[in-house]
């Protein structure tokens, strides 16, 4: 049940509509409990005493000149909101636009702005003259009051609005955005590692009878509810599952298996006990923020961008995220509540990140000096970032990736300087005890 609440709280986090849609209802309420409020207040007062009394038709002109700006506003900063998203997506990695879509603030700015239009349109509709109705004026003085005030604060949101978004194409806070999250779920998830831990082997396979539980549908496996499914499983079972956080399920794939057989109601169940979405996300899986800075990285790479620089940038937010990885160790692969047991079969070692995020990398700028400079650099830093903290064990595959970047670069032509300034950043790494 958390689980699933989890996945609802991403979904919603990542949502471009709930919050302007949330500001709108509360708006609609706003307007509604400010016209009570002036209702009274034109029983008791004569007039308002800040100044603020208004006639029916500068209340008419105020809210409709309100009213018609930020809807024209909102309009723009949709589209704007859009075409970020759109030149986010071509110049760096179609990834990072999950990000963008949880940047809170644009979606508050979008909120306070058609909600100060829902506003002006209730207190508009109450705004009557001599001549309607009644024939007793209606002018809510608190009303346009407040309106002005929404209006002005809008105004102030909407140069907040372009300058925030002016930055928001800096790819430095791109990856800074990405990398910030990552760490935070790392740290949510991950515990500190003990130096010199050495995970131990898991359960060994039995051998009765099992049944598999197998997708339903296809997607990306965002959550797996281990907590519900020892808490589904009879006493003396044992599940195993199959793969992790991060993975494509295949429909019909299996997804874990149970000892002893169960029945189809329990296969049900476990079954829903797996979150599977149309977008992979970080709830469970850290290694996407590996995947996203990679991805900035070999798009700055291709021929068509060429631009070593925003490769440097991302490299080294890459090495920023595993560093904190090398650190920790993922949630334990066995979980037991009395004879009950659930065995995760698939977790990321610390080689395989460090394979994730200098493989490609490495492969992608072999023939670029400076792109195996800035690699060899940055794993040298690593390196001894590790090994001070105690974590010399981890260090052995950073210094295989050095090996394999210096090899790399020796099979490409290469001017004798270039050569001699690789060679040069790759001593580092062998001086590094």
């Amino acid at each position: 049940m958390k689980v699933r609440l989890s996945s609802i709280v991403e979904r919603l986090r990542s949502s471009l509509f709930f919050v302007p849609m949330s500001a709108v209802v509360a708006a609609a309420v706003l307007g509604l409990g400010l016209l009570a409020v002036d209702r009274r207040v034109d029983i008791t007062l004569a007039e308002l005493p800040f100044g603020f009394t208004s006639t029916v038709e500068s209340a008419r002109t105020l809210l409709g000149a309100i009213a018609a700006a930020t809807i024209s506003f909102a309009g723009i900063a949709f589209s704007v909101s859009l075409l970020i998203l759109q030149l986010a997506s071509s110049q760096y990695s179609p990834r990072v636009v999950h990000a963008l879509f949880r940047d809170p603030f644009n979606k508050r700015v979008m909120a306070l702005v058609v909600g100060t239009f829902t506003y002006c349109i209730v207190v508009l509709r109450s705004v009557r003259s001599a001549l309607e109705a009644d024939g007793e004026p209606v002018i809510p003085n608190v009303s346009v009051a407040v309106a002005v005030v929404l209006g002005i604060v809008a105004i102030l949101a909407i140069v907040a609005f372009i300058d925030h978004n002016a930055h928001t194409m800096d790819v430095s806070e791109i990856l800074e955005r990405i990398r910030r999250e990552t760490v935070t779920q790392i740290h949510a998830s991950w515990e500190p590692a003990e130096p010199g831990h050495l995970t131990g082997p898991l359960p060994p396979k039995s051998s009765q009878p099992t049944t598999v539980v197998r997708s339903d549908g296809s997607g990306w496996i965002q959550l797996i509810d281990t907590d519900t499914i020892i808490d589904l499983v009879p006493d003396g079972a044992t599940v195993r599952v199959h793969t992790e956080a991060g993975q494509y399920a295949i429909a019909h794939s299996p997804l874990m298996s149970i000892t002893p057989p169960s029945d189809d109601e329990l296969i049900g169940k476990l079954r829903s006990a797996v979150v599977i979405g149309h977008t992979r996300t970080m709830q469970q899986d850290v290694t996407y923020g590996l995947r996203q800075t990679v991805d900035i990285a070999l798009r700055a790479l291709s021929p068509g961008i060429n631009d070593p620089t925003t490769a440097q940038d991302a490299i080294f937010h890459t090495a920023a995220i595993l560093s904190e990885l090398l650190r920790r160790e993922p949630p334990p692969a066995v979980t037991t509540n009395g004879d009950r047991t659930v065995v995760m079969e698939r977790r990321p070692s610390h080689d395989a990140l460090i394979g994730l995020a200098f493989d490609e990398i490495r492969r992608a700028g072999s023939a670029d000096p400076a792109v195996c400079c800035y690699l060899l650099d940055t794993l040298a830093s690593l390196i001894e970032s590790v090994t001070a903290d105690g974590y010399h064990d981890r260090t052995t595959e950073l210094r295989r990736q050095a090996h394999l970047v210096l090899e790399a670069s020796t099979r490409h032509e290469q001017l004798d300087d270039d050569i001699a300034a690789i060679r040069s950043a790759y001593a580092q790494i062998r001086e590094t005890t």
